[in-house]
């Protein structure tokens, strides 16, 4: 497994699937193991996925100061990536809560970076809120699924500030556009994967500058994807059409029937999409 040197002296492991040109993957969590990634849905057959396990998560080293955790102080990291692989540019890929690291990357490296493409993207970086009502609406165009109604009772009682770790775990059906085997074997691996230390600091105070964020991505002339699901709760679409507003030069796409991880509810359209976009 390939490893690079971390401006502290950090080791960072990454992982490399497929041939021709190189797509860096940043993957969410926030700071979840890139291994949940899979290889996208067979993207990889279009494209060299270089997933990045970020600092603390899995083959990655543990930096000796936990601040480093922090989002904005991973976009070195990014950095150090790419003049690893001896590139001048890159073409980026950020999923979930690895898209606020992708456009803290753009603020602060935009010459450096060809195609952005955000899926289902976490809004934080860009001063993006989602209201409780239309994680609801949202919510609600799985009414007729059999587990809706203790999934729904939870997203109220977290909507509402009074989440448990159990509510928590009831609404994980909202995030796979099929809560099905492997929907259900994907999310009993994420606690394994995620450091949950490193999550907590991740978008700690000082983390994100929302308009210095939203004023480099008006600049930002290169083409963007951004891909949203049609039911996820996490980024639904109407708060994602916004995000996509933000960028001169972006194609917005919902995947119809996807959730938070679109290339596991539809492999085929999700690297169609994907491919058209990336070349």
């Amino acid at each position: 497994m390939p490893h690079f040197t971390a401006y502290d002296g950090t080791e960072l492991a990454y992982h490399v699937f497929g041939d021709g040109p190189p797509l860096i993957c940043l993957p969410g969590g926030p700071m979840q193991a890139s291994a949940y990634l899979g290889d996208l849905g067979g993207l990889s057959g279009h494209r060299r996925l270089i997933m990045l396990d970020l600092r603390g998560t899995g083959s990655s080293g543990v930096p000796e100061d936990p601040a480093l955790y922090r989002c904005d102080r991973l976009v070195a990291d990014v950095e150090a990536l790419r003049e690893h692989l001896g590139l001048d540019r890159v073409d980026l890929l950020g999923h979930s809560g690895g898209a606020n690291l992708a456009v803290r990357y753009v603020e602060h490296h935009p010459d450096r970076v060809g195609k952005l493409a955000l899926i289902t993207p976490g809004p934080m970086a860009v001063g993006l809120t989602i209201s409780g009502d239309l994680r609801r609406e949202t919510a609600m165009l799985r009414r007729d699924e059999p587990w809706f109604p203790e999934a729904f009772a939870a997203l109220e009682t977290i909507v509402a500030g009074r989440a448990t770790p159990d509510s928590w775990q009831a609404i994980a059906p909202f995030y796979y556009g099929r809560w099905d085997t492997a929907a259900r074997a994907h999310r009993a691996a994420e606690d394994a994967q995620r450091n949950q230390q490193a999550a907590a600091v991740y978008g700690a105070e000082g983390a994100y500058a929302p308009d210095a964020t939203r004023t480099a991505l008006a600049a930002f002339g290169q083409p963007v994807l951004l891909l949203a699901g049609e039911f996820d709760l996490n980024s639904p679409p109407p708060a994602m059409a916004e995000f996509a507003g933000l960028f001169p030069d972006a194609r917005f796409v919902v995947q119809p029937g996807a959730g938070h991880f679109p290339w596991l509810d539809d492999p085929e359209r999700f690297r169609t999409t994907s491919a058209a976009f990336l070349g």
